[in-house]
């Protein structure tokens, strides 16, 4: 029988990062310390960065490879049929010790048509922030292709932006098509589409450490960005102490938030799915029948599709994913 799976991170050098990520998630890993890391990579299903097993009788095996073996009991018969071997999901930490470029994510037509990839859909959950910290995220008034075009070669982007100021719990749904940037001091777990393809638009006139800016795609972002959406952007909830509240309902990912004071049984049996568990706080012991284990904040765990139930045990506040 499967049981809990844990992964190896990877971690992303990134030119806004810097080494809270090397601090909480570098045990163990070969890499240059004295690098900036932006991005923890937990659990991936892209090529050149498949996750790889850390526990248990599969250590070892990368994601893709268990897909191969154990195909529905791993996934659910659905999302196999529906993806194959590729894992649809990727679940990163980042930290952000500057602001991120403002960028655009295309949809899955358009990923497909340019990239042969999905598309970007994803939603953030705030861990940890600096006061007054900030995220952009979609249009504060309905904005034309020309005026988008003439803010960035203006230098004027930035006031088109919707601004937030986050706190820790804070919760937020960026779509594909939706302008947007991560501020400076922000912590934050991500969940989103299996894909890495980000169209840069404005940079901040930042250089890299050899002077040279990083290259922009305007003209591949104008086609993506969705200029007329009405989608919700903020998904904040409060947490019900024993009881799963549901932040986000969406065909790439669904996403519970629940507040564990003790013990919380998962009845997933209804479910053909994968379903991951993301401590956002806290920390927790994971049991099924094919065993247990612990994770603290930051970490996940995998339970394969086969499993009908888990019994959580802990106190904080932990995400629950899962595709239908």
């Amino acid at each position: 029988m499967l049981y809990p799976l844990k992964f190896r991170p990877r971690l992303k050098p990134r030119i806004w990062g810097g080494s809270t990520l090397i601090a909480k998630k570098g045990k163990g890993l070969r890499i240059d310390r004295s690098r900036q890391y932006g991005e923890s990579w937990d659990l991936s299903g892209i090529r050149g960065d498949l996750s790889v097993v850390t526990n248990g009788m599969l250590k070892g095996n990368n994601i893709e490879e268990l897909i191969e073996v154990y195909m529905g009991d791993l996934v659910g018969e659905k999302i196999f049929e529906r993806f194959g071997v590729v894992f649809p999901l990727l679940f990163k930490t980042l930290d952000a010790q500057d602001t991120l470029s403002i960028q655009v994510h295309p949809d899955d037509e358009l990923a497909a048509e340019r990239h042969n990839s999905y598309g970007k859909s994803e939603m953030w959950y705030i861990t940890n922030c600096s006061e007054g910290a900030e995220l952009y995220i979609g249009f504060k008034r309905p904005v034309s292709r020309e005026e988008f075009i003439d803010a960035v070669v203006t230098n004027r982007l930035p006031e088109l932006l919707n601004r937030y100021e986050v706190k820790r719990g804070d919760v937020y749904y960026i779509p594909s098509g939706t302008i947007h940037t991560i501020g400076k001091g922000i912590e934050l777990i991500e969940i989103q589409q299996a894909s890495d393809i980000t169209y840069r638009v404005y940079d901040w006139d930042r250089v890299d450490s050899e002077g040279r800016p990083r290259e922009l795609h305007t003209a591949l972002a104008i086609d993506a960005i969705d200029f007329e959406s009405e989608e919700e952007y903020v998904l904040t909830k409060s947490p019900e102490v024993n009881s799963s509240v549901e932040l986000i309902r969406r065909d790439h990912f669904i996403t519970n938030l629940i507040a564990i004071n003790g013990e919380y049984v998962c009845d997933l049996a209804k479910f053909d799915t994968f379903t991951v568990y993301i401590a956002a706080e806290g920390e927790f012991t994971i049991s099924t029948d094919g065993g247990s284990e612990k994770i603290a904040a930051g970490e996940l765990v995998l339970i394969p599709a086969e499993i009908n139930e888990v019994t959580i045990t802990g106190k904080g506040r932990i995400l629950e994913v899962y595709i239908e």
